[in-house]
């Protein structure tokens, strides 16, 4: 059977425009370059608005990448899709992920379901439709299309869907004013909860975890309606959606594994340790034969209530300190405590992604 094999390298970076580590497994052949299809990486921003190390990364990439594959580096970012979540606070560690796809024959002794990889894009959003239904149709397509992609054809098998989503600027609000239309919020922080709420119920709407007849009013009112699947980043370095759809797959060649388990509020614990035992993996130090932790993808938020089971928490009241940067250190501490390392991708702003106050954590293992 013809089909594909799915690479998946974690690599430790020093800063935002450090691309060493990449270079070097491109070196030492460990990754050619010509099957990269995807980077999610680990940026130490503030995760906001002005965030620039995201696009400061992708710059750094795109140039590192450019000559090893004879395009240039506006060609390389429309060949590879490139999501990079800013925030590493507490122990969280910079780093990326890549995700390389080649042609490759399935070994005959192969069993089950293996990591499978699909990529799709959006067409660009008026800034009118940010955080609307329009994004959330127009996302709900472009998953179903990046689950084509990846040869995944049961929703079940679909264990995570991280997107890239814009954000608005004043330049933004001010055009919509221009044709007579308003925008969600004229807010350009808001504006990044309402793009990755929409975004979130679009993949809900893919994969039939909620009725298609969500409506603009219910982005960021009816946090009953969520996937437990979407990780979606909000950045202002595009006007597009960018869908990564992560599974598993029986036609898949690759030597990795995906699952995944919801966390119902940010010390769910048990939530963590049911994800990494869904792939056959242990909480550290604790060895598994065969079996190899490669990375953690999880969403964090401030519960929108205020309280953490039962008991009141600041950080929506915090006006020194971001809630996303709470939510994003406190969760990638409990989540690197279990996982025994803090080079895990922990995003944060979670609207719609999960239970309110909670999110989806995957885990990828290597198989040997």
């Amino acid at each position: 059977m013809r089909t594909a094999s799915v690479g998946v390298f974690k690599v430790a970076t020093k800063g935002p425009g450090d691309v060493s580590g990449l270079m070097a497994m491109i070196g030492s052949g460990a990754i050619d370059p010509t099957t990269i299809l995807a980077i999610l990486g680990k940026t130490e921003g503030n995760g906001g608005v002005n965030d620039f190390t995201r696009e400061y990364a992708v710059a750094a990439l795109c140039a590192a990448l450019a000559p090893e594959l004879g395009l240039s580096p506006e060609a390389v970012e429309q060949r590879i899709a490139f999501v990079m979540s800013g925030g590493t606070e507490g122990v969280l560690s910079p780093h990326i992920t890549v995700f390389t796809r080649r042609e490759a024959e399935r070994p005959a002794g192969m069993s089950g379901k293996r990591l499978s990889i699909g990529m799709a894009h959006t067409r660009n959003f008026l800034p009118e439709e940010i955080g609307r239904s329009a994004q959330i149709m127009e996302t709900a397509k472009a998953v179903s299309a990046a689950m084509a992609d990846a040869g995944i054809t049961d929703p079940a098998d679909v264990h995570f869907v991280q997107i890239k989503c814009p954000l608005l600027t004043s330049d933004r609000v001010e055009a919509a004013n221009a044709r007579d239309n308003k925008t969600a919020t004229t807010s350009a922080y808001s504006s990044m909860a309402y793009s990755r709420g929409a975004s979130a119920l679009g993949v809900a709407v893919a994969l039939g975890e909620i009725a298609s007849d969500v409506s603009d009013d219910d982005v960021l009112r009816r946090y009953d309606l969520f996937s437990s699947v979407a990780s979606t980043s909000s950045g202002i370095e595009l006007m597009h959606n960018v869908i990564i759809v992560l599974g598993n797959s029986a036609s898949s060649a690759s030597e990795f594994e995906i699952g995944h388990a919801v966390m119902n509020d940010a010390i769910d614990a048990p939530a963590v340790v049911s994800a990494l035992k869904g792939v056959g993996l242990g909480v550290a130090p604790q060895a598994t034969e065969g079996r190899e932790l490669v990375n953690i993808f999880a969403k964090a938020e401030a519960s929108p209530d205020g309280s953490v089971r039962g008991f009141r928490h600041t950080m929506l009241e915090d006006t020194d300190i971001s809630s996303t940067r709470h939510a994003r250190a406190a969760v990638g501490g409990l989540i690197a405590g279990l996982a025994g390392t803090g080079a895990v991708y922990v995003s944060g702003g979670a609207e719609h992604q999960g239970p309110a106050g909670g999110g989806p954590v995957a885990v990828i293992a290597r198989l040997s």
